[in-house]
């Protein structure tokens, strides 16, 4: 069965996509530990991270790193926080999470926003691409 992300992929469920090339997609996570909270996927689905094939996980991490650093451009933060969690979704996935404090990383406390808010700042981030 399709995980979440793929049929994210597929358009079957909308996300506020960030980024898109050919074999991955960047999209904010709508139940984030801080504004602008993106998760970068490859579009193929594979569980787990490092079961990705060496070139695309090294895509991955390059796609990755230019997300992050547009979102640097976007949020005021200390820095981008990168994590690889996956236990919530069967997709090999990266979080890059604007960090105020460490609390931002730990996946306890997540903010609100609205759609008006998550569209504006989905073409924020594009803007800095």
């Amino acid at each position: 069965m399709a995980s979440i992300f793929t049929k994210i992929v597929n358009g079957e469920i909308p996300c506020y996509k960030v980024a898109e090339t050919e074999d991955f997609l960047a999209f904010l996570d709508i139940n984030p530990n801080s504004k602008g909270h993106t998760l970068c996927i490859p579009k193929q689905e594979v569980d787990k991270i490092f079961d990705l094939d060496e070139a695309t996980y090294n895509g991955l991490m390059h796609f990755s790193r230019h997300v992050a650093l547009a979102l640097e451009k976007t949020i005021s933060c200390e820095r981008v926080g990168m994590s690889v969690i996956g236990l919530e979704v069967p997709h090999a996935h990266v979080h890059l999470i604007p960090l105020h404090t460490m609390e931002d990383a730990r996946f306890i406390q997540k903010v609100q926003l609205s759609t008006e808010e998550f569209q504006n700042l989905a073409e924020a981030i594009k803007g800095q691409l």
